[in-house]
């Protein structure tokens, strides 16, 4: 029992503590053959080159990163709001945990300009590696992929196209590590809530080529940040988006004001604020005395939504890591709860759905560029991390209720993600807009058929036929009376965003045919579709053979390699 004193009740076996090793310490690159599969699929020729990237990279996550991101959950970042001369200088001091999983990420940065170069020199697709470092950091930590990510591909986009000269190169250098360099921040979100932009209160004024903008922002992510993307009305009453700087063009201290940290139920490594701005210098990111720049950055929010997508995705595969490794060590009725028939079937429920999720969401982030995708993606992914993370605790009982293991922190955390970048109905009337405005089902539909088009012979009937029911439920809902065709939205999101799982599994499947590897994830395929978009009759499939259990094995080994 090592250095632990043996306890006189500590007879059998069964309190073996050392059994029970979650997911933290294990190399995550190298326990993921799903990831591995997406890596081989997406990089090609590059693969050989980048794996041992890719191994260091996990164990630096499941390492340092999972380490520090639960010491940083237990000791959060403070606020010094005033100096010893009572000065107010609103800093906001991060844990020396934070601190330590920050450089570490940042010397190992696949999102980083210099790291994309390299690989694209050897072949790699750096949007793929770049998903795969959010991937495995988000296992670890959402609270360090949003504090890290928070906006600073819009910030940089917009201030390229809008900024001046000088406040442009500012941007340039403080992002010289790239987007994922932890400087950034959006703050739309007021009191009013952070949806209604007509209920905005932020104004800006024009001083010179710049503006004095003043407003309080309710619920700001990343307030350490230096470069802050702020919505504020134009004089006129036009919404747009102004870049604030930590400090003025001259160096001295902008108008930014930090009142409080909240006390939020997770993600407590960002620092979230109350954020107050009085004649702030401010730079307008659109055309002159316009508010073009709204839908720019509305555009770009699509981004941030891919990234909310993925920390869901990342909670729910460390959900059922956590899961799979309790399961194999706890014993129940004289034997593993893996062996059990009811915690097969959930297990092998977990496996499909995260893998329905991994595959939307890489697909979102290195596939073609959808409209629809984002909204749908997120939605389908935010929901799994919260189902996820509340499976892992049951699974493991009243230990997972306890904080001192890992998978209270994860439901925690998981809970922000169906709120940051909209919540389900704000997606669902994206979703509207985008058909409505763009036509954005067509193109969409287009890519369900071309996936299905690479699935393994015979494979494909189903979803096909569901392809064609989507596109008749789409034009039926296009006929409903406005407020129906609303509160008719979400179950066409979900209908949306099961087909499109679907078609991408049966897709991931082909190609790991043609490619030797294999036809496991045809079973998930076909696992995924009975339990989606199967017709299961009056027995609710009740009656049907039961394939999860039947290739259990097969499904946990091509998941986790333990």
């Amino acid at each position: 029992m090592g250095r632990y004193l043996v306890e006189p009740f500590d007879r059998s076996d069964r309190y073996a503590t050392e059994r029970y090793q979650g997911a933290a310490g294990r190399n995550w690159w190298a326990c993921d053959p799903t990831l591995h599969l997406l890596m081989r699929r997406h990089l090609g020729e590059g693969f050989a080159w980048a794996e041992p990237r890719l191994d260091r990279l996990g164990a630096l996550m499941g390492g340092l990163v999972a380490e520090c991101a639960e010491e940083t959950d237990r000791h959060p970042p403070r606020l010094e709001k005033y100096d010893k001369w009572g000065r107010d200088v609103s800093q906001v001091v991060m844990p020396p945990s934070f601190q330590a999983a920050r450089q570490a990420l940042m010397e190992d940065n696949f999102t980083a300009p210099s790291f994309a170069e390299e690989a694209r020199a050897h072949g790699a697709d750096p949007a793929a590696l770049a998903a795969a470092w959010t991937y495995l950091l988000d296992q670890a930590d959402i609270g360090m992929g949003c504090a890290l990510g928070t906006g600073g591909d819009m910030v940089v986009q917009l201030a390229e196209k809008h900024a001046p000269p000088d406040v442009r190169d500012r941007v340039r250098e403080i992002f010289a590590n790239g987007f994922y360099s932890g400087e950034a921040a959006q703050m739309f979100t007021e009191r009013t809530g952070g949806s209604d932009l007509a209920a905005l209160e932020a104004a800006a004024v024009p001083s010179g080529d710049s503006w004095r903008l003043s407003g309080f922002k309710w619920f700001a992510s990343n307030a350490n940040g230096s470069a802050f993307v702020v919505l504020a009305r134009l004089p006129e009453g036009a919404v747009a988006p102004f870049l604030v700087l930590w400090d003025r063009r001259d160096g001295s201290r902008n108008g930014v004001r930090i009142r409080r940290l909240k006390d939020k139920l997770g993600t407590r490594s960002v620092a979230s604020a109350e954020v107050e701005f009085t004649d702030a210098e401010a730079f307008l990111l659109a055309g002159q005395g316009s508010g073009s720049g709204l839908g720019t950055m509305m555009k770009l929010t699509n981004s941030s939504r891919l990234g909310v997508a993925m920390m869901g995705l990342g909670v729910a595969r460390r959900a059922l890591v956590e899961s799979i490794c309790y399961a194999r060590a706890r014993e129940a009725f004289g034997r593993p709860l893996i062996d059990q028939p009811l915690m097969r079937r959930k297990l092998a429920e977990l496996i499909v759905e995260v893998e329905a999720a991994q595959a939307l969401v890489f697909d979102g982030h290195a596939g073609p560029r959808l409209r629809l995708a984002p909204a749908l993606i997120k939605l389908r992914a935010a929901r799994l991390g919260v189902t996820a993370a509340s499976d892992a605790i049951e699974i493991h009982g009243g230990n997972g209720y306890i904080e001192q293991w890992p998978v209270a922190r994860l439901l925690r955390d998981a809970q922000v993600n169906p709120i940051w970048e909209g919540g389900d109905n704000i997606l669902c009337l994206d979703v509207r807009r985008a058909m409505v405005r763009e036509n954005a089902h067509e193109p969409f539909l287009e890519r369900l058929e071309a996936a299905v088009d690479q699935a393994p012979p015979g494979s494909g009937d189903l979803v096909r036929e569901r392809i064609e029911d989507l596109r008749k439920a789409i034009t039926a809902w296009s006929s409903l009376e406005p407020s129906v065709a609303e509160a008719r939205l979400f179950p066409l999101a979900q209908l949306m965003a099961d087909v499109y799982a679907a078609a991408l599994l049966l897709e991931q499947a082909g190609w790991e045919q043609r490619s030797g590897h294999g036809d496991r994830k045809a079973l998930v395929a076909r696992l995924y579709a009975e339990a989606h978009l199967a017709d299961h009759g009056p027995l609710r499939g009740i009656d049907r053979p039961a394939e999860e259990l039947e290739h259990f094995d097969d499904l946990v080994v091509g998941a986790v390699t333990l």
